[in-house]
């Protein structure tokens, strides 16, 4: 077990081309940020053979581990244990399901989500809406209208995250208005050379049953699938999953977070 540098970039990234959507954060992390800041680690557990077996990458608070077999468990534990809480684990189910009996972790709510993953256009009509693609200076209204929303849990470095990846260009938001105001938004994250995440779908209470979200997602995916990227999402609303489908998306896994 050791902590990768941009030495290993090569063989890092073959190990986990095998599945490119499942590891779209880490992928899109390490292209984004490299191995040399004070935010972002990876390690790697070797066979003896030199092979790497398992990742786990740090972002911030948040760690996402890789493998495709068995790996030590412990070892990753120590590592993340060593962080300051909160500890933020997310990943394939699988994989993440094997730190639970580690109480040291103080691991938070488990959800448990469908994930999706979307290669064609065949199924989208783009919208006459105002579609606009939001800038830096649009940071605080985003964030704003999530805030608006129950069901999502915005964190305290929210800004100062999403601020990073419109800079390093592996996010964007699409969002509609009226009188100045956000009324729905959607935006990508860990976007990288082969992917993207659809992430924060969100409408003002007061807006929705217009199909505004829905607009926008058309509008998203049609970009970004045009540049020759794949998207992916999570989700775990039958209601939601319904209209994803509608959209192109098939469920190719499940992943898990606890926050």
């Amino acid at each position: 077990m050791r902590k990768l540098t941009k030495l290993d970039h090569e063989q890092v990234l073959s190990f986990l081309s095998t599945e490119p959507s499942i590891n779209l954060f880490i992928i899109g992390d390490l292209e984004a940020f490299g191995y040399d800041t004070d935010f972002q680690d990876i390690w790697a557990e070797f066979d003896e053979q030199g092979e790497i077996i398992a990742v786990l990458l740090r972002f911030y608070q948040s760690f996402i581990p890789y493998a495709k077999g068995d790996f030590n468990v412990s070892d990753f534990v120590s590592i993340i244990s060593s962080f300051p809480e909160p500890h933020l684990l997310s990943g394939k189910t699988e994989i993440v399901e094997k730190f639970e009996p580690y109480k040291e972790l103080h691991l938070g709510k488990k959800q448990e989500t469908f994930f999706a993953e979307c290669t064609n256009t065949n199924y989208l009509d783009r919208s006459n809406l105002d579609i606009k693609k939001a800038d830096i200076a649009d940071i605080d209204r985003i964030l704003s209208l999530r805030r608006s929303i129950d069901e999502f849990h915005i964190r305290d470095d929210a800004r100062e995250m999403l601020l990073t990846s419109m800079m390093s260009k592996t996010a964007r938001t699409y969002f509609t208005e009226e009188n100045g105001l956000m009324t729905a938004c959607v935006s990508t994250a860990a976007e990288n050379s082969m992917s993207a995440m659809i992430v924060g779908v969100c409408t003002r209470k007061e807006f929705r049953r217009k199909g505004l979200a829905t607009a926008i997602m058309q509008n998203l995916i049609s970009d970004v699938l045009n540049e020759g990227k794949v998207l992916c999402l999570f989700f775990d609303n039958p209601e939601a999953g319904r209209i994803y489908k509608r959209l192109g998306f098939k469920d190719i896994g499940m992943w898990t977070m606890y926050r």
